[in-house]
C-alpha cells in the first residue's frame, strides 16, 4: 500500500489543498531534457491494465528524437543490487499524494528515496509515472451502453536537486476494448508526446 507522504508540501488556496486533480490535467510546463541524464522509474501503481506499461513507456521515450540519456529502471535496478547499503526501492515508493491533490515540491519520505537513487546513477532529473489505470466514461444516453475505456497515465517528472515538481500531467490515450494493447500504448504515447513536446518525432 502506498503512503501518503506527510512532509509533502501541496499547492494550497486560502489556506485549503485544491481537489485532488483530475483527467486532462497539466501543472507547469515541461522543460527541454535535452542533455541531461534522466532516472526513469518503474510505473508505481497498475489499476487493471494488461500488457507491460514499463515497456510501452520505454518504447515511448526511445522512439522520439531527443538527446537524451534515459536511465531506465533495470538499470537503476542493477546498480542497487550493488548497493546493499542504500536502504530504498524502484516499486512501492510514496506517491500517494499525486492521486489526492496538486504536489508544487515533494517531501519526505519520497524525496529522500528518490535521493539516493538518482546518487546511485548520477541523475539530475527523474521520470516518475505515479499510476495507470482504466477509466471508462458513460455516453449519458439512457438505453446507450457505456464507452469503450481508454488507459489513463499520470506522470510527475521532479527535479531531484529540490524536490520541486517541475511537471505533472493526467492524460488519457485512445478509447479501446479492454485487454486491447492499443490502449496502452497509444496512452503511453501521448504522454511522452506531451512531455517531449520538441521533439521531431
Amino acid at each position: 500500500m502506498v503512503l501518503l507522504s506527510v512532509g509533502v508540501l501541496l499547492l494550497a488556496a486560502c489556506g485549503g489543498p485544491e481537489p485532488a486533480p483530475g483527467p486532462g490535467t497539466v501543472m507547469g510546463f515541461a522543460p527541454s531534457l535535452m542533455g541531461q541524464r534522466v532516472m526513469v522509474l518503474p510505473v508505481q501503481s497498475n489499476l487493471g491494465v494488461r500488457g507491460d506499461p514499463d515497456a510501452e513507456l520505454a518504447f515511448g521515450l526511445h522512439e522520439r528524437d531527443v538527446e537524451v540519456e534515459w536511465v531506465m529502471p533495470a538499470e537503476v535496478q542493477e546498480v542497487l543490487d550493488r548497493s546493499p547499503g542504500v536502504r530504498t526501492r524502484l516499486n512501492g515508493l510514496a506517491v500517494g499524494q499525486f492521486l489526492v491533490a496538486e504536489v508544487r515540491r515533494i517531501g519526505d519520505p519520497l524525496y529522500g528515496q528518490l535521493r539516493r537513487l538518482a546518487a546511485l546513477v548520477d541523475a539530475q532529473v527523474a521520470l516518475v509515472p505515479v499510476q495507470v489505470a482504466l477509466a471508462t466514461e458513460d455516453s449519458g444516453a439512457a438505453q446507450s451502453a457505456p464507452t469503450e475505456p481508454t488507459v489513463r497515465v499520470w506522470t510527475a517528472l521532479i527535479d531531484i536537486r529540490t524536490g520541486r515538481v517541475q511537471w505533472f500531467s493526467i492524460v488519457d490515450g485512445e478509447a479501446f476494448p479492454v485487454g486491447d494493447p492499443r490502449g496502452l500504448a497509444s496512452a503511453m504515447e501521448t504522454m511522452t508526446r506531451t512531455l517531449l513536446w520538441y521533439s521531431d518525432t
